[in-house]
């Protein structure tokens, strides 16, 4: 599970880092030679995705290592840690753009502007095309393998197409002769990057607190552990999420009369069908308890 964890999240961000490089220096082509500065900006923003990539792959990384001395419980935190990391590039480059955007609405003087060429135009429809699908791609493997950080990283290529849809109003309002469309676009997609970066960086902070699972995850672990023989009843479950595993805490009433061998063989079921079923659960502690019942 582990190992294929690790093995998704390096080939998307491979594929990430490949297709943010081609697309950068084409749209930095684009803006030079067809004169705009929205296109060059926009081209900056992708090969800044370059960089959140590799924070992505470390933290993957350093939280696929197996458990040491020094770590019991595993790495799966510093995963967060690169989601966070990421939410706040992603915050960034936000406010970056919505203060741009806002300087120039202030500024005025719209008519001094250099109306940018077609080909600026061609490179932010084919970004928007290219980011968006790098958007769904890496998001269902992200879903797929539950990482956080893959899924900032996503969001992130979503930025980025939401930046050229702000370039392709911009230039397109330019030849139109509307050059302030570019400014009040860039403003709404300020927005939309900031909510985005909220959503990843409250989601991390959330698996970095020991936060119980969900009521209907708890109920189904508990009708896992009750559908083994021997067990009577459940008398406490506790569950904590440590990065995008689970830790479970559970105690299981059976008769007091059996052996300690018989209650240890009980346990034993009861510990094996929740890892087998919920692929997530990485501990489990099962503790016995004498049932009342007769």
């Amino acid at each position: 599970m582990e190992n294929n964890f690790e093995k998704v999240a390096m080939k998307v961000s491979f594929v990430s880092i490949v297709t943010n490089v081609i697309l950068s220096v084409f749209k930095l082509f684009a803006g030079i030679f067809a004169h705009s500065g929205a296109m060059v900006s926009d081209a900056i923003h992708s090969a800044s995705d370059v960089f959140s990539t590799f924070v992505v792959i470390i933290g993957i990384k350093i939280s696929s290592k197996e458990s040491d001395k020094e770590h019991p419980y595993g790495h799966e935190r510093m995963e967060c840690v690169a989601a966070i990391v990421l939410a706040t590039i992603l915050g960034i480059t936000g406010l970056g753009i919505g203060s741009s955007a806002a300087e120039k609405l202030i500024a005025g003087h719209y008519e001094t502007l250099v109306v940018p060429g077609t080909l600026a135009l061609i490179a932010a429809i084919l970004s928007i095309v290219v980011k968006e699908a790098m958007f769904w791609y890496t998001r269902i493997h992200a879903k797929r393998i539950d990482s956080g950080a893959l899924m900032a990283d996503a969001w992130h290529h979503r930025s980025d197409a939401l930046s050229s849809v702000g370039a392709l109003i911009g230039i397109g309002g330019a030849q139109f002769g509307f050059p302030v469309m570019d400014a009040i676009a860039s403003l709404v997609i300020c927005i939309f990057i900031l909510k985005a970066a909220y959503d990843i960086f409250k989601d991390a902070i959330s698996k970095m607190v020991d936060r119980a699972c969900d009521e209907e995850t708890e109920e189904q672990l508990k009708n896992c552990a009750l559908a083994q023989d021997g067990v009577l009843g459940i008398d406490l479950l506790h569950t904590r999420t440590f990065g995008n595993k689970i830790y479970v805490d559970i105690e299981i009433s059976a008769d007091g009369s059996m052996s300690l061998f018989e209650a240890h063989n009980i346990a034993e079921q009861v510990h094996d069908s929740i890892e087998q079923s919920f692929p997530k659960v990485k501990h489990i502690m099962v503790h016995v308890n004498p049932s009342e019942h007769k």
